[in-house]
């Protein structure tokens, strides 16, 4: 196995420099090398994880996607539909090394249920429920910063064994396209970090031929409040279910992540057919949409603490889950 350091400076070249969305994308997604491409367990609360997300609250989570999916395309229709989740972690070594899929031993109404996940081909036709758990915070991200008047791409530089961030002598295409419609004078220091890729990513799963419903859960802040409510950024890394803001510390050892932009997302869908996009939040959603499932969680638990009841609180409680995560919904219609 190489080491990152190597696979970075193959990459870099003479330069010894990458923009900070290429060194992400080494980061988590290089075959050898990358975090998400590890065999390892990162998701839920044991020994070794990194961190938790819905998912950890399994069967929980499940019945309640479930419920809402099929409530949300008919109970009959339902019946046409195959669900198809698209996954960021590819690997569980209690699965036999792949990764369980959101609703793996879940009862459910549709025709069939698959999993596309990290490396493998992005094919979706027919009628579809299309699902996403935090798919779009774990891909790659640009890193920009306001100094001295002007916007400035930051990179990352490797000299000396050393990683560190730099200013890019001049932002990129992408970044250059993006820099044209931030705001003029954010102020000194202003950070944003933003996802070309996932808006990428989203149009890809757009534009593949299929119908039906898309359903992608995540965390996310509009354009407004990540270009003027948002002078820190968002970006920020996670190990052993801590996080902070080293995001060089460790590469290929740590998950590296930024909040998704949903306007950018929406508009990205929608350039390929989808319609109709809402954003709810978490617990609006599942009391929308799964309401009976919600109140048999809550009527059919026994007497005194109950697993599925808190794993149910976790999920929708404004304080926790609930509202932290955001819904993208969205239809292409036959």
């Amino acid at each position: 196995m190489p080491s990152f350091h190597e696979v970075f400076a193959q990459a870099a070249g003479t330069g010894g420099t990458l923009p900070f969305d290429r060194f992400c994308e080494l980061a988590l997604y290089h075959p050898k090398v990358g975090y998400y491409r590890r065999d390892r367990v990162r998701v839920g609360r044991g020994p070794g994880t990194d961190f938790h997300t819905s998912t950890s609250s399994d069967p929980v989570f499940g019945t309640l996607v479930a419920a809402a999916c099929a409530n949300l395309v008919g109970t009959e229709a339902a019946r046409e539909h195959a669900f198809v989740e698209i996954g960021a972690e590819p690997f569980d070594s209690a699965q036999g090394g792949r990764g369980a899929g959101v609703l793996d031993g879940i009862a459910h109404a549709f025709r069939e249920v698959r999993t596309i996940r990290v490396g493998e081909p992005l094919q979706i036709e027919g009628s579809c429920v299309v699902f996403s758990n935090e798919l779009f915070d774990a891909q790659p991200f640009l890193r920009l910063l306001f100094r001295d008047g002007a916007w400035r791409e930051l990179g990352v530089r490797l000299a000396d064994g050393a990683l560190a961030v730099v200013e890019m002598p001049r932002p990129g295409l992408a970044a250059g396209e993006l820099i044209e419609r931030l705001p003029a004078d954010p102020g000194e220091g202003y950070s944003l970090d933003i996802s070309l890729a996932a808006s990428r990513l989203a149009a890809q799963i757009a534009a593949q031929p299929w119908h039906g419903l898309f359903v992608a859960f995540d965390y996310g802040r509009s354009w407004r409040e990540l270009t003027e409510d948002s002078p820190a950024g968002t970006a920020r890394a996670y190990r052993a279910h801590r996080q902070h803001n080293d995001l060089l510390a460790d590469p290929g050892e740590q998950d590296l992540t930024c909040h998704v932009c949903w306007d950018e997302i929406i508009a990205a869908v929608a350039r390929r057919g989808l319609r109709d996009a809402t954003i709810e939040s978490q617990e609006a959603f599942f009391i929308r949409h799964a309401r009976d499932a919600v109140e048999a969680l809550v009527t059919g638990a026994p007497r005194g603490p109950d697993p599925r009841r808190l794993q149910l609180q976790q999920l929708i409680h404004p304080t926790l889950m609930g509202q932290k995560f955001q819904v993208l919904t969205a239809r292409r219609r036959v």
